[in-house]
């Protein structure tokens, strides 16, 4: 059995522009907010919390819709086309309500954008497995975060080739920018349409897919009974290792979102940075995350997950410490943010799949929404009490605050006790870039 890499990477086209999306959300929203219309850095920071709110409501709601869901076109593919066509006309009322100076109809339409997003990311990301079969998700898996990195990297880059700077009194004008990332999602998605015939793949996948999986001997402990399932299939000490797993995902993500949300109004109120120059930075951050995926692949199969994810809250906890030595724009910054990219690698590579290694197969999506519910409510949490300190302390608090939330995580990681499998060799080089299919 082989992975079909081409079809991988057209299902990854989903992804791509999802992930597209939320760069330029969390590059150009919370410019506009502040400049544009004047608003706090804390109301803004509860304004990003938003979609995070309502992800925790949206994204297991339509993950299970489309389950239910039977069309000629597939249980996914119906959300995905329905939700991208929705998201890309709302997006390009957002410039449209900043040029007008419009605050009302902003938040109306943002409101209307996020709730379009939510309706088809869990959609979309089911697609995959419907598709693949089981022995083969981790070699796509990797194939589907790189091609989410690359639609990170495409905002990034044309950002500061699109985005008119502001002059005197008169914001920024962003059109360009969202006109661009919007018709590179219609372009993924009308390629994704007519290349992936889900429907028929899903029933070849589901005919050829065995149902026997063997249990090694560490998740038999976790399960109590066969008709246990989630959480009351584990034994106390399986419970207690996947609370700490799951604290530690809430406190590295407060402290790395709490970076990438708020750096672009970091650098331009701490060092007079502009739009692309900050955008350059967390590029640079993401490049040094997707180059890092193979070595990273390779340390986990050597050292195990846990000591791999020890090493980059260290390195990223010293990243962000090491923010507040810098006063003016520098050369060294891209170092630092390189670096920060490599730590979040090495973080967020291994962290999910120490999660499901703690479940059943039958469990991988419940625990999947456990790992997303905490993930998620860090986001939500950190934009608000970043901000107020931004606000009320001053915008050099930002790096001091991220590294004190990651180097929490350091304690809670490692009073871990499961979860922490070796993976086997990787029969291939893409196998090392796995993020998580047990």
């Amino acid at each position: 059995m082989k992975l079909n890499y081409r079809r991988t990477v057209l299902v990854g086209l989903a992804f791509l522009s999802i992930c597209a999306f939320w760069q330029l959300y969390d590059n150009v929203v919370p410019l506009v907010l502040k400049y544009t219309f004047g608003v706090s850095d804390t109301l803004a920071g509860a304004i990003m919390a938003m979609d995070n709110v309502l992800a925790l409501f949206l994204l297991p709601f339509f993950g299970m819709l489309s389950d239910k869901s039977n069309t000629s076109i597939g249980r996914r593919m119906p959300y995905i086309l329905g939700g991208t066509a929705a998201a890309v006309i709302l997006m390009n009322l957002v410039p449209l309500a900043a040029n007008n100076r419009s605050l009302p109809l902003f938040m109306g339409v943002l409101a209307l954008l996020l709730i379009a997003m939510g309706t088809y990311r869990s959609p979309a990301v089911a697609l995959m497995p419907d598709v693949t079969p089981k022995p083969l998700r981790s070699k796509s898996n990797a194939v589907i975060n790189l091609m989410g990195a690359l639609g990170g990297v495409f905002t990034l880059g044309v950002t500061g080739v699109l985005v008119k700077k502001s002059v005197g009194e008169t914001p920024a004008d962003y059109t360009l920018l969202f006109l661009a990332v919007a018709g590179l999602m219609v372009l993924c998605v009308t390629v994704l349409f007519f290349t992936i015939r889900e429907k028929k793949l899903a029933e070849e996948t589901a005919q050829t897919e065995t149902q026997a999986e063997s249990i090694t001997a560490k998740d038999t402990q976790a399960v109590s009974t066969q008709s246990s399932k989630g959480w009351a299939a584990l034994a106390p000490d399986m419970r207690k290792s996947l609370l700490l797993i799951l604290a530690s995902v809430f406190l590295w993500f407060m402290g790395y979102n709490a970076v990438t949300s708020a750096f672009t109004k970091y650098a331009r109120e701490m060092w007079g940075a502009e739009l692309g120059t900050s955008s350059q930075y967390l590029l640079v951050a993401t490049v040094g995350a997707v180059v890092s995926y193979l070595p990273v692949g390779f340390l986990a199969t050597r050292f195990g997950r846990k000591r791999v994810i020890q090493g980059g809250i260290l390195l990223l906890a010293a990243c962000f410490a090491s923010g507040v030595a810098f006063a003016s724009i520098s050369v060294s910054i891209y170092v630092m943010f390189a670096l920060v990219g490599v730590a979040w690698a090495m973080i967020n590579v291994n962290s999910y799949p120490m999660v499901v290694e703690i479940s059943k197969s039958s469990d991988v999506g419940k625990f999947t929404g456990y790992y997303y519910t905490f993930s998620m409510a860090a986001q939500i949490a950190t934009p608000i009490l970043s901000g107020f300190l931004l606000d009320h302390v001053g915008y050099w608090t930002l790096f001091p605050y991220a590294a004190v939330m990651v180097a929490l995580s350091f304690v809670t990681i490692s009073l871990t006790k499961h979860g922490d499998s070796k993976p086997q060799p990787p029969q291939s080089k893409l196998e090392a870039f796995d993020v998580g299919d047990e």
